[in-house]
């Protein structure tokens, strides 16, 4: 197994490709971690506060995560890679090990998203749509951009964060669907869209009233995560797992309230992309023709530098930056100005042979661009264009020039030191047999890792067997949950048992709360609607909370009564309630979750009527329960 192991990656970690797909896969990665630390600063208090707004346990919560979403707007922008990489690990960790999110507000996709990022810090996500790819060209400005060649990395950046984080996962995932009768049933997908708690605002009964279509999906899931590991790679069968992973996760984002955990794995999908699409977007994208030509003064540090940073940003390549002194007597429109006067200012010409300088030439070149075609028609404003005109002539009169030949213009450029470079481009390249063997032996331990979890949850556990019948095995059993701690904190790898039958099973009732405003009527809480669907913004890991903490197949009164205090006291004051004067009614519903199809059963779970069951009262800050002492009986 080792020498398979070896050889297939030894030959992979020379295949060069593009690294299009790994710049985007960064830039989303830090999208979907950027939109929940947003989440996180808006139900702050829910989450991190013992009692909302009245005690608060963590008052400098709100300033590191703000500090945590300037780490993850760097990871977007591609900005000091390595190290805002490492400084947002660091936050996964610290957020979820410290503070109430995983024990009481899992997210359903937070190990996903450190193990997801253990791998990013390994990847070579700098070298594209990143300022650092930037900044590197701006420490050699005497160096035009047409001489860097195109960007090209190991296709191991892309194979090997799919086999880990969602071949392993798929795997781990089919075996604990094996054990969920709704699955074995092809019901896998249409029980979850069925509850109440777990559906988004949109309404899928036509697909989930098709019993035929909806069981073709569940057989579909299930073949797909099965198989997924030994195929994905496969040229001919690489688009077909694209599409149906990108349609299982899309219809999770857009059909259950769960829209990280669904985000988070859709784009993983960006690696699956074909490279010859990435090859087709960017001949699509780039015009035939350029339509602006920019002359500038190849001995001025600031003009180098300002090509360099227009040409970044040039995504459809409409401006072509050519050196006056070199290149300007080629043109036969550019004849009439004298080479001293071109180096004065930024000239250029477009395609109807019109001559642009100064600031008209900046208007050009947001214009040409197209995406910043805004910023050039506010420069043309009346008193703007004026105040832009005397800044440039400013600035232009008194940059420097540096009057020698190229020589003396060769700068040391920026090392780029992320760990991509260290082990898979500098070492590769020294020892490529030794690189290939490391990589082995570190895929196999982590292959260990992720059989000790599979096993432990999904057969062990599953199948009930008791590991302290000898010492062997309780060795063994003990063993393996040092192993699970360290491998789920630092690595992610977890059981990815979601929505299976031990969740749905007895889980025929769920709660809402509504109160009494000042004028006697009753409103609901902006949390659970009458339906019995939670509201936006109320999903995510508020909706795990409540659907799988708080309101379970057997409902225990402490931590009920414990999130019910939390959501009438953040929402009563989110919408302006005095506590002190409100009273709260807990409602209650019975629904069905069955393992066999049933014609509408959305709607039947949505038409079942609610029963107060009991009432909750603040007073003085301090919160008094009239609830039944058994809910499960009801």
């Amino acid at each position: 197994m080792y020498n398979l192991i070896y050889s297939k990656t030894l030959v992979l970690l020379g295949k060069q490709v593009p690294v299009t797909g790994i710049g985007l896969f960064r830039a989303a990665y830090g999208l979907v971690t950027l939109q929940e630390i947003i989440f996180l600063y808006y139900f702050n208090h829910l989450i991190f506060d013992p009692i909302p707004f009245i005690d608060v346990e963590f008052p400098t919560i709100t300033l590191f995560l703000c500090l945590w979403g300037i780490i993850a707007s760097f990871i977007v922008l591609g900005y000091r890679y390595q190290s805002a990489l490492i400084c947002n690990y660091i936050f996964w960790l610290v957020f979820i090990n410290f503070t109430p999110m995983q024990r009481d507000f899992d997210g359903g996709f937070d190990l996903f998203m450190i193990g997801t990022n253990f791998f990013l810090l390994f990847m070579p996500g700098d070298r594209a749509f990143s300022l650092d790819n930037l900044r590197y060209k701006l420490s050699t400005p005497f160096t035009h951009y047409s001489r860097y060649p195109q960007t090209t990395v190991s296709v191991l950046a892309y194979y090997l964060p799919v086999l880990i984080c969602l071949g392993f996962l798929y795997f781990d995932s089919a075996i604990h669907k094996m054990f969920a009768e709704h699955w074995r049933n092809g019901l896998g997908s249409w029980l979850p869209s069925t509850q109440p708690y777990y559906v988004s605002a949109l309404d899928m009964s036509w697909l989930l009233n098709n019993e035929l279509l909806e069981k073709t999906i569940g057989y579909t899931i299930l073949v797909f995560q099965f198989t997924f590991i030994f195929f994905f790679t496969h040229r001919r069968l690489r688009v077909v797992y694209l599409l149906i992973g990108m349609g299982l996760h899309l219809g999770i984002t857009l059909s259950l309230n769960i829209y990280p955990f669904g985000m988070g794995m859709l784009v993983f999908y960006i690696l699956l992309v074909p490279f010859s699409f990435w090859r087709a977007i960017g001949r699509l994208l780039a015009t035939k023709q350029p339509a602006l030509t920019v002359f500038y003064d190849k001995q001025c540090p600031l003009c180098n530098r300002t090509v360099l940073i227009l040409n970044h940003f040039d995504i459809f390549k409409c401006i072509d930056f050519k050196n006056a002194q070199d290149y300007a007597e080629q043109y036969p429109a550019m004849a009439a100005i004298s080479p001293q006067t071109l180096l004065t200012d930024l000239y250029a010409l477009d395609t109807q042979q019109r001559i642009y300088s100064g600031v008209d030439t900046y208007i050009q070149i947001c214009l040409k661009m197209r995406w910043l075609a805004i910023v050039g028609a506010i420069l043309r404003l009346p008193g703007i264009y004026t105040l832009a005109k005397n800044k440039y002539r400013a600035i232009a009169d008194a940059r420097s020039r540096v009057g020698c030949d190229t020589e003396c213009l060769v700068v040391a450029p920026l090392p780029n030191g992320t760990w991509y470079q260290r082990y898979f481009v500098e070492m590769a390249a020294q020892k490529p047999k030794a690189v290939a063997r490391r990589l082995s032996k570190i895929l196999i331990a982590i292959l260990v890792l992720q059989l000790n979890s599979t096993i432990h949850y999904g057969i062990v556990y599953r199948l009930d067997i008791d590991t302290k019948q000898n010492q062997f095995t309780d060795a063994l059993a003990k063993g393996s949950n040092a192993l699970l701690a360290l491998s789920q904190t630092f690595l992610g790898i977890a059981p990815h048992a979601l929505y299976l039958h031990d969740h749905f099973a007895g889980y025929d009732r769920i709660l809402a709360i509504t109160y009494t405003d000042p004028q006697g009527n009753e409103q609901w809480l902006p949390f659970v609607n009458g339906q019995g669907r939670l509201l936006a913004p109320n999903w995510g890991r508020v909706h795990s909370m409540w659907a799988n903490i708080a309101v379970t197949p057997t409902i225990n009164n402490v931590r009920l009564q414990k999130f019910i205090m939390k959501v009438t006291a953040f929402w009563g004051h989110k919408i302006g309630l005095n506590l002190n004067n409100t009273v709260f009614h807990i409602q209650l519903k019975k629904i069905d979750a069955p393992t066999h199809w049933v014609h509408d059963q959305l709607h039947l779970n949505f038409a079942s009527p609610w029963v107060t069951i009991g009432t909750v009262k603040w007073a003085n800050n301090v919160i008094t329960y009239d609830l039944p002492n058994n809910i499960n009986s009801l």
